[in-house]
Protein backbone atom coordinates (compact mmCIF):
# COMPACT_ATOMS: atom_id res chain seq x y z
CA UNK A 1 0.00 0.00 0.00
CA UNK A 2 1.31 3.79 -0.91
CA UNK A 3 1.41 6.25 1.59
CA UNK A 4 -1.03 8.99 1.36
CA UNK A 5 0.76 12.39 1.27
CA UNK A 6 -1.37 15.31 2.12
CA UNK A 7 0.04 18.54 0.15
CA UNK A 8 -1.12 21.41 1.79
CA UNK A 9 -2.34 24.36 0.06
CA UNK A 10 -3.11 27.94 0.36
CA UNK A 11 -3.78 31.38 -1.61
CA UNK A 12 -0.03 32.36 -2.62
CA UNK A 13 1.20 28.51 -2.77
CA UNK A 14 3.37 27.50 -5.86
CA UNK A 15 5.28 24.82 -5.36
CA UNK A 16 2.47 22.29 -4.43
CA UNK A 17 2.96 20.37 -8.03
CA UNK A 18 6.72 20.41 -7.61
CA UNK A 19 6.01 18.42 -4.08
CA UNK A 20 3.71 16.12 -5.13
CA UNK A 21 5.81 15.14 -8.29
CA UNK A 22 8.61 14.28 -5.82
CA UNK A 23 6.67 12.24 -3.07
CA UNK A 24 5.07 10.03 -5.95
CA UNK A 25 8.51 9.61 -7.78
CA UNK A 26 9.36 8.33 -4.31
CA UNK A 27 6.45 5.76 -3.75
CA UNK A 28 3.83 7.59 -2.28
CA UNK A 29 0.55 8.93 -3.92
CA UNK A 30 -0.30 12.75 -3.28
CA UNK A 31 -3.14 15.12 -2.96
CA UNK A 32 -3.88 18.66 -2.76
CA UNK A 33 -6.06 19.57 0.12
CA UNK A 34 -6.53 23.58 0.73
CA UNK A 35 -6.20 25.13 4.39
CA UNK A 36 -9.94 25.86 3.96
CA UNK A 37 -10.76 21.79 3.96
CA UNK A 38 -9.07 20.98 6.93
CA UNK A 39 -10.35 23.72 9.00
CA UNK A 40 -14.05 22.33 8.00
CA UNK A 41 -12.67 18.79 8.71
CA UNK A 42 -9.73 18.32 10.79
CA UNK A 43 -9.99 14.84 11.40
CA UNK A 44 -9.21 14.91 7.44
CA UNK A 45 -5.75 14.74 7.84
CA UNK A 46 -5.83 11.04 9.51
CA UNK A 47 -6.41 9.53 6.23
CA UNK A 48 -2.63 10.12 5.35
CA UNK A 49 0.71 9.16 6.14
CA UNK A 50 2.68 12.31 5.68
CA UNK A 51 2.04 15.79 5.62
CA UNK A 52 3.58 19.04 3.36
CA UNK A 53 3.90 22.37 3.27
CA UNK A 54 5.45 23.43 0.23
CA UNK A 55 7.01 26.61 -0.48
CA UNK A 56 5.26 29.66 -1.89
CA UNK A 57 3.89 33.05 -0.76
CA UNK A 58 0.86 31.79 1.27
CA UNK A 59 -1.21 34.84 1.93
CA UNK A 60 1.09 36.85 -0.33
CA UNK A 61 3.40 37.17 3.00
CA UNK A 62 1.38 39.76 4.25
CA UNK A 63 2.41 40.74 8.08
CA UNK A 64 5.15 38.41 7.62
CA UNK A 65 6.24 35.69 5.43
CA UNK A 66 4.05 32.31 6.42
CA UNK A 67 2.43 34.18 9.45
CA UNK A 68 -1.16 34.25 8.10
CA UNK A 69 -1.33 30.46 7.27
CA UNK A 70 0.70 29.63 11.03
CA UNK A 71 -1.75 31.53 13.12
CA UNK A 72 -4.80 29.56 10.90
CA UNK A 73 -2.92 25.80 12.06
CA UNK A 74 -2.50 27.46 15.39
CA UNK A 75 -5.74 28.71 16.50
CA UNK A 76 -7.54 26.04 14.98
CA UNK A 77 -5.43 22.93 14.09
CA UNK A 78 -3.00 22.41 16.93
CA UNK A 79 -4.46 19.54 18.21
CA UNK A 80 -4.88 17.75 14.30
CA UNK A 81 -1.12 18.68 13.67
CA UNK A 82 0.26 17.16 17.20
CA UNK A 83 -2.12 14.09 16.53
CA UNK A 84 0.13 13.61 13.48
CA UNK A 85 3.30 13.87 15.00
CA UNK A 86 2.18 11.80 17.82
CA UNK A 87 0.92 9.08 15.39
CA UNK A 88 4.46 8.99 13.87
CA UNK A 89 3.51 10.45 11.02
CA UNK A 90 6.19 12.79 8.83
CA UNK A 91 5.82 16.36 8.29
CA UNK A 92 8.24 18.54 5.89
CA UNK A 93 7.82 22.03 5.06
CA UNK A 94 9.89 23.76 2.56
CA UNK A 95 11.41 27.32 2.24
CA UNK A 96 7.41 29.46 3.36
CA UNK A 97 6.28 26.01 4.74
CA UNK A 98 9.25 25.93 6.68
CA UNK A 99 8.30 29.84 7.76
CA UNK A 100 5.12 28.58 8.42
CA UNK A 101 6.09 25.48 10.81
CA UNK A 102 8.52 28.24 12.69
CA UNK A 103 5.98 30.37 13.17
CA UNK A 104 3.22 27.86 14.34
CA UNK A 105 5.85 26.81 17.30
CA UNK A 106 6.10 22.82 15.75
CA UNK A 107 9.86 23.57 14.85
CA UNK A 108 11.88 23.50 16.76
CA UNK A 109 9.60 22.87 19.45
CA UNK A 110 10.55 23.79 23.32
CA UNK A 111 13.90 24.03 23.69
CA UNK A 112 16.07 25.06 26.96
CA UNK A 113 13.02 24.64 28.79
CA UNK A 114 11.01 27.08 26.92
CA UNK A 115 8.02 27.25 25.11
CA UNK A 116 6.82 29.16 22.57
CA UNK A 117 8.22 30.59 19.39
CA UNK A 118 11.75 30.03 20.28
CA UNK A 119 13.26 30.50 17.02
CA UNK A 120 12.32 32.74 13.54
CA UNK A 121 12.91 33.59 9.90
CA UNK A 122 14.03 36.90 9.39
CA UNK A 123 15.03 39.00 6.34
CA UNK A 124 18.24 38.25 4.53
CA UNK A 125 21.38 39.68 5.53
CA UNK A 126 22.10 41.00 1.59
CA UNK A 127 18.10 42.31 2.13
CA UNK A 128 17.37 41.18 -1.02
CA UNK A 129 15.88 38.05 -2.48
CA UNK A 130 17.97 35.60 -3.60
CA UNK A 131 17.23 32.59 -6.11
CA UNK A 132 20.63 30.15 -6.56
CA UNK A 133 21.68 26.77 -6.01
CA UNK A 134 24.03 26.42 -2.36
CA UNK A 135 26.10 23.55 -1.42
CA UNK A 136 24.30 21.93 1.96
CA UNK A 137 25.28 19.19 4.44
CA UNK A 138 23.06 16.91 6.42
CA UNK A 139 24.57 17.01 10.52
CA UNK A 140 21.18 14.96 12.28
CA UNK A 141 21.42 11.85 13.03
CA UNK A 142 18.15 11.77 14.46
CA UNK A 143 16.16 13.50 11.62
CA UNK A 144 14.85 10.92 9.34
CA UNK A 145 14.49 12.71 6.51
CA UNK A 146 18.19 13.46 5.89
CA UNK A 147 19.24 10.33 7.06
CA UNK A 148 22.22 8.92 4.62
CA UNK A 149 22.08 12.57 2.66
CA UNK A 150 25.44 13.87 3.36
CA UNK A 151 26.42 16.38 1.33
CA UNK A 152 24.00 17.85 -1.77
CA UNK A 153 23.37 21.34 -3.54
CA UNK A 154 20.08 22.57 -3.81
CA UNK A 155 18.53 25.35 -5.27
CA UNK A 156 17.13 28.75 -2.75
CA UNK A 157 14.91 31.27 -3.58
CA UNK A 158 13.39 33.52 -0.75
CA UNK A 159 13.68 37.03 0.96
CA UNK A 160 13.26 35.64 4.63
CA UNK A 161 15.42 32.82 5.39
CA UNK A 162 17.64 33.99 8.13
CA UNK A 163 17.67 31.57 10.90
CA UNK A 164 17.46 33.21 14.03
CA UNK A 165 17.50 31.30 17.51
CA UNK A 166 15.70 33.61 20.54
CA UNK A 167 18.33 32.82 23.07
CA UNK A 168 21.95 31.95 23.24
CA UNK A 169 20.53 28.74 25.14
CA UNK A 170 18.02 28.17 22.48
CA UNK A 171 21.10 27.75 19.91
CA UNK A 172 22.86 25.62 22.10
CA UNK A 173 20.00 23.43 22.69
CA UNK A 174 19.52 22.59 19.22
CA UNK A 175 23.10 21.49 18.45
CA UNK A 176 23.19 19.29 21.67
CA UNK A 177 19.51 17.73 20.76
CA UNK A 178 20.44 16.70 17.54
CA UNK A 179 17.80 19.08 16.05
CA UNK A 180 20.13 20.43 13.50
CA UNK A 181 19.11 19.11 10.06
CA UNK A 182 21.12 20.69 7.75
CA UNK A 183 24.00 23.12 7.42
CA UNK A 184 24.96 25.95 4.35
CA UNK A 185 28.84 24.53 3.89
CA UNK A 186 30.04 26.18 0.51
CA UNK A 187 32.70 28.20 0.05
CA UNK A 188 33.26 31.45 -1.64
CA UNK A 189 35.75 32.25 -4.02
CA UNK A 190 37.38 34.24 -0.53
CA UNK A 191 37.52 31.07 1.14
CA UNK A 192 34.99 32.25 3.25
CA UNK A 193 32.08 30.33 4.18
CA UNK A 194 28.98 30.82 2.00
CA UNK A 195 25.98 31.22 3.82
CA UNK A 196 23.41 33.08 2.01
CA UNK A 197 21.22 34.52 3.85
CA UNK A 198 23.46 34.97 7.31
CA UNK A 199 21.86 32.35 9.07
CA UNK A 200 22.66 31.56 12.72
CA UNK A 201 25.62 28.86 12.48
CA UNK A 202 24.41 28.41 8.79
CA UNK A 203 21.64 26.68 9.60
CA UNK A 204 19.68 26.07 6.44
CA UNK A 205 17.29 23.19 8.06
CA UNK A 206 16.13 21.92 11.74
CA UNK A 207 13.57 19.31 12.97
CA UNK A 208 12.06 18.71 15.96
CA UNK A 209 12.69 16.57 18.75
CA UNK A 210 11.11 13.42 17.63
CA UNK A 211 12.81 13.84 14.05
CA UNK A 212 9.88 13.44 12.02
CA UNK A 213 8.96 17.34 11.36
CA UNK A 214 11.58 18.65 9.06
CA UNK A 215 11.79 22.89 8.24
CA UNK A 216 14.47 23.59 5.51
CA UNK A 217 14.35 26.87 3.45
CA UNK A 218 15.85 24.85 -0.13
CA UNK A 219 14.00 23.11 -2.25
CA UNK A 220 14.69 19.29 -2.55
CA UNK A 221 11.53 18.80 -4.88
CA UNK A 222 12.89 21.22 -7.58
CA UNK A 223 15.94 18.74 -7.90
CA UNK A 224 14.26 15.59 -8.41
CA UNK A 225 15.94 14.91 -11.51
CA UNK A 226 19.80 15.46 -12.84
CA UNK A 227 18.88 17.44 -15.41
CA UNK A 228 17.20 19.94 -13.52
CA UNK A 229 20.87 20.72 -11.93
CA UNK A 230 22.41 24.44 -13.47
CA UNK A 231 25.11 22.57 -15.14
CA UNK A 232 24.25 19.27 -15.57
CA UNK A 233 25.21 19.40 -19.47
CA UNK A 234 29.03 20.21 -17.78
CA UNK A 235 28.98 16.73 -15.69
CA UNK A 236 30.16 13.66 -17.50
CA UNK A 237 28.78 11.07 -15.66
CA UNK A 238 25.25 12.05 -14.95
CA UNK A 239 23.29 10.59 -11.51
CA UNK A 240 20.48 9.01 -11.99
CA UNK A 241 18.09 11.04 -10.13
CA UNK A 242 18.41 14.59 -8.24
CA UNK A 243 19.84 14.71 -4.73
CA UNK A 244 16.82 16.03 -3.73
CA UNK A 245 14.78 13.16 -4.26
CA UNK A 246 16.30 11.21 -1.08
CA UNK A 247 14.63 13.33 1.40
CA UNK A 248 11.10 12.12 -0.07
CA UNK A 249 12.33 8.79 -0.17
CA UNK A 250 13.41 8.65 3.19
CA UNK A 251 9.94 9.77 4.59
CA UNK A 252 8.09 6.95 2.58
CA UNK A 253 10.21 4.81 3.57
CA UNK A 254 9.48 5.77 7.13
CA UNK A 255 5.80 6.06 6.15
CA UNK A 256 5.47 2.70 4.95
CA UNK A 257 7.08 0.85 7.26
CA UNK A 258 4.34 2.49 9.40
CA UNK A 259 2.20 1.11 7.51
CA UNK A 260 3.20 -2.61 7.01
CA UNK A 261 3.63 -2.81 10.77
CA UNK A 262 -0.33 -2.17 11.29
CA UNK A 263 -1.06 -5.04 8.74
Amino acid sequence: MKPRTLILRAAGTNCDAETAHAFELAGASSSFVHVNQLLQTPALMREFQILALPGGFSYGDDIAAGRILASQITHHLKDAFAEFVEDGKPIIGICNGFQVLVKTELLPGPLAGRNGQTSTLTHNDSGRFIDRWVKLRSVSRKCIWTAGVGELELPIAHGEGKFIPASEEIRKALHQQDQVALVYSGVKADGTLDNPNGSTDAIAGVCDATGLVLGLMPHPERYVSPVQHFAWTRQTALAEEGAGLQLFRNAVRHAHDALSAKV
